[in-house]
């Protein structure tokens, strides 16, 4: 008997397509189609909103073509919940000028194709990168960028190309070579993947993501000619939409262009969500391979003990505050383009020449987006430390990185995960002829450290491409621990004594 990978299903998805009955539309009394705007707008926010359920995630596209008109996408933990929703949209004034053409339902799952860790003993004791993965894949939050691609796909049973009859070995080893070419994608590409055997048509269902649509069609083409699928690759019918805010229905009947705003999903998201979630946006960064179809352009973390990113100066009511009382010592705390930045921290065991060229390719890709602010590697100078530090303008995008940067080789860490509090992270451009006094008086500051209350540790490190560019990581066991060195004298002395030595003021301070 041909061994089935095993599977973990998470939330249930429904993608539903709705048309609009332009002709009742046009027909119909102002006050009724204001009505309809107002209750769809009421009905479509509840959902990104969640007011329905503890957890789950919804959007609304607008689609081309003439599949339909409206794609609105929900994930929730139970079907029932999915149940409610396709109904209360019925019950909607909106409901009256819209059908249902087409749905499609699956539920996300992870397979034995991943890791055998997940499948196996406590889950609790899996390493955070896999389970935080593992976790996104299941649990997964709409990524915010403005682009959509759904498809249905199934695995070929002809009597040449049958899927289900090769073996195990040989479908993860098909399935491993078409996660490679979904890397050459990182950054580009996010999707989800949710099964739908039993449940629909196909087996599962692809939902791909992208703020570049053409984006979505190379990924596509490129993957036609993996074997996976050019051989045992079956698809249904291919749509592509646009992500548009529920405030902007109004615009979009009225024919107007949607998004209205800059950036209108990934602000709304963040209305709905907060500036970050659990699991983050990323679900298309790296290279593990979930569900039997798993294109591989995504996983927020790594079975090798790494993490899946941290996120520095978050827009979080605590995170203000610490801002705030590092601006009443007089210590800059972020902000350097006028707005908020996002850090992500990791740790590598590897060499650092070898580190460096694997981050020169991914910062390559990490260039094209205008939210990138900079990645670095930066090594310590006293002891065998090597981190990889990247700064970005959103919480999404950090995030997003946090995924491809966690498949570097030799990461073991990521920040807060050597400690209770996590890091403190300051940024210096030292003068050249300044830069062996500053080491010096770290050398000074660190002997304090030493001797404080919750201290873990702290490293000078320094940008391996040019190394004025100083990074100071330090972990603390908890916020107060760390606030009680800002208010040192001893710090004090030394943020007035770095005025004479620093090309320019600290440019960002992060705390996890």
């Amino acid at each position: 008997m041909v061994e089935p990978p095993r599977t973990d299903e998470g939330w249930f998805v429904l993608h539903d397509f709705r048309s609009i009955d332009w002709d009742a539309w046009r027909e119909a009394p102002e006050s009724e189609r204001e009505r309809a705007i107002e209750q769809g707008v009421e009905f479509l926010q509840a959902c990104e909103n969640l007011e329905d359920a503890a957890e789950g995630d919804s959007a609304v596209f607008s689609i081309l073509g003439d599949s339909a008109d409206l794609l609105v996408l929900h994930f929730r933990p139970t079907l029932d919940e999915l149940s409610v929703l396709e109904r209360r949209l019925e019950r909607t004034a909106l409901g009256s000028f819209v059908d249902q053409v087409d749905s499609y339902v699956s539920v996300t799952e992870v397979s034995g194709y991943t890791s055998d860790e997940w499948f196996e003993g406590d889950r609790e004791e899996i390493d955070t990168g896999l389970r935080r993965y593992m976790e996104g894949k299941l649990e997964p939050e709409i990524p915010a960028d403005g682009y959509v691609s759904f498809y249905p796909m199934s695995k070929r049973r002809w009597p040449e190309y049958n899927w289900y009859d090769l073996s195990f070995e040989d479908r993860a080893e098909l399935m491993a070579a078409h996660g490679e070419t979904g890397k050459g994608y990182a950054g580009k590409i996010k999707q989800v993947i949710a099964s739908s055997v039993g449940f629909d048509d196909y087996e599962w269902g692809v939902t791909l993501f992208s703020d570049d649509p053409t984006h979505i069609k190379d990924i596509v083409y490129e993957m036609r000619f993996d074997e996976a699928s050019s051989k045992y690759g079956e698809f249904g019918e291919f749509v592509v939409g646009r992500r548009f805010p529920p405030g902007d229905l109004g615009a979009y009947l009225a024919g107007e262009h949607v998004p209205t705003s800059q950036q209108p999903a990934e602000s709304d998201q963040e209305t709905a969500h907060g500036s970050d979630s659990p699991h983050g946006s990323d679900h298309g960064a790296g290279g593990h391979h979930g569900s039997e179809d798993d294109v591989g352009t995504g996983h927020h973390g790594s079975g090798d003990g790494s993490g899946a990113g941290h996120h520095g100066d978050e827009a979080t009511s605590d995170d203000a505050g610490i801002r705030g009382e590092l601006e009443e010592l007089n210590i800059y705390a972020g902000q350097p383009h006028g707005e908020d930045v996002y850090a992500t921290v990791l740790y590598s065991e590897a060499d650092v020449e070898e580190l460096f060229e694997e981050v020169s390719g991914l910062r390559s890709n990490f260039d094209h987006y205008d939210t990138h602010v900079k990645t670095a590697v930066y090594d310590a100078e006293d002891r065998d430390r090597v981190a990889v530090v990247s700064i970005w303008e959103t919480a999404s995008a950090a995030e997003t990185a946090a995924g491809f940067l966690a498949d570097l080789p030799g990461i073991v860490a990521r920040a807060g995960e050597e400690s209770g509090f996590g890091t403190m992270g300051m940024f210096y451009t030292v003068k050249p002829d300044r830069r062996e006094a500053f080491v010096e008086k770290f050398e000074t500051v660190g002997e304090l450290l030493g001797e404080m209350e919750g201290h873990h540790g702290t490293d000078l490190m320094s940008n391996v491409e040019d190394n004025n560019d100083m990074f100071i990581a330090s972990q603390w066991r908890s916020k107060e621990d760390a606030m009680a060195f800002f208010r040192s004298d001893a710090f004090s002395e030394t943020v007035s004594w770095g005025r004479d030595v620093l090309a320019d003021r600290p440019r960002h301070v992060f705390l996890a």
